[in-house]
């Protein structure tokens, strides 16, 4: 019997721009998946950082749950391809559905934190003694539910960033003397590689604050066709005031984004103004690439691309 009702909140880790060096932390890598809370035991379930159960689409995660001792475990689903690497994209296969066969991936789960171990809740406990108890509780456990190594060394842990694939896209840190918290209360911090991208602007989001406008962003097909793939975060005033003289909006209403371009699947549509697509723009994006054609996360827009022209942007992978 755990010793609180299920889901409850998470630990968010707050970004920074390098790791600590003093004593005290301890750091492990941050996986490309779907964070989750996975309750172990004979009733195994699965919920989503936000709360949404998950354990149909994860039912061959829940299954090798079962197996473990009862425990709730903090972790991210990962989709791990035959070669090793990890997409992100697939998972996207699983929302609302289920395994199914011949998906081309497995899933597994990363485990970093354990939240309660049986009648005891874990979450005032110090971090050693929390990841004590979860190496028990996984130990001699199934395969595809596996902890996730931890170094003190904060060298080490940057040179994880860019394994499986490029699915190891940073590195968490937490300090040792410090208990669980929910939110960003929780001390946590986070290192994530970044890469530059271009992309062509074709819309901007209806905002009645304009410091809350954001551009709606494209890449060209194989075919040539702008295909959207992110909605930036908002966008500088100094940008806004540039953009402005460039920008000339297309005939006709406002149109709709699909919310899986303009957040995650289930998000509600992101209305825009449709513009001239021939500006061009360097965005920063923790992706070398969009994958299954968006970006998962908004693009900070770094600046203009007057030098090059739409048909100069980097053609999708994916049409």
């Amino acid at each position: 019997m755990l010793p609180f009702s299920v889901p409850v909140p998470l630990a968010l880790a707050s970004p920074v721009d390098q790791l600590p060096a003093e004593p005290g932390w301890e750091f492990t890598a941050k996986v490309d998946g779907w964070r989750a809370l996975i309750i172990t035991g004979p009733k195994p379930r699965i919920y989503s950082r936000h709360g949404t159960d998950l354990t149909r689409a994860f039912a061959d995660i829940a299954e090798a749950a079962r197996a473990l001792p009862e425990a709730a475990l903090d972790c991210e689903l990962l989709a791990v391809l035959p070669d090793g690497s990890l997409s992100f994209g697939r998972l996207q296969s699983r929302a609302g559905k289920g395994p199914r066969a011949g998906e081309g991936f497995t899933v597994q789960a990363a485990v970093f934190d354990c939240l309660a171990d049986g009648p005891t809740d874990l979450r005032p406990a110090l971090l050693p003694d929390r990841r004590r108890h979860m190496l028990a509780v996984l130990e001699s456990g199934p395969i595809p539910i596996q902890a996730l190594p931890a170094t003190s060394d904060p060298e080490a842990a940057m040179s994880w960033v860019g394994g499986l694939g490029g699915g190891v896209e940073g590195v968490v840190g937490k300090r040792i003397a410090a208990p669980y918290r929910a939110g960003r209360t929780s001390g946590w911090i986070k290192v994530r590689e970044t890469w530059t991208l271009d992309a062509v602007i074709i819309g901007v989001t209806a905002a009645r604050n304009p410091a809350q406008q954001a551009l709606v962003l494209a890449m060209p097909t194989i075919g040539g066709k702008l295909r959207p793939v992110a909605v930036s975060l908002p966008i500088a005033p100094a940008l806004r005031t540039e953009l402005a003289r460039l920008l000339h909006p297309l005939a006709g209403s406002m149109v709709d984004l699909p919310g899986t371009v303009g957040g995650l699947p289930g998000s509600a549509p992101t209305p825009y103004l449709r513009v001239e697509p021939t500006t061009v723009v360097e965005i920063e994006s923790h992706q070398g690439a969009p994958e299954f054609g968006r970006l998962r996360h908004r693009p900070r827009v770094l600046r203009l691309r007057r030098d090059l022209a739409p048909a100069d942007v980097r053609t999708l992978e994916h049409q």
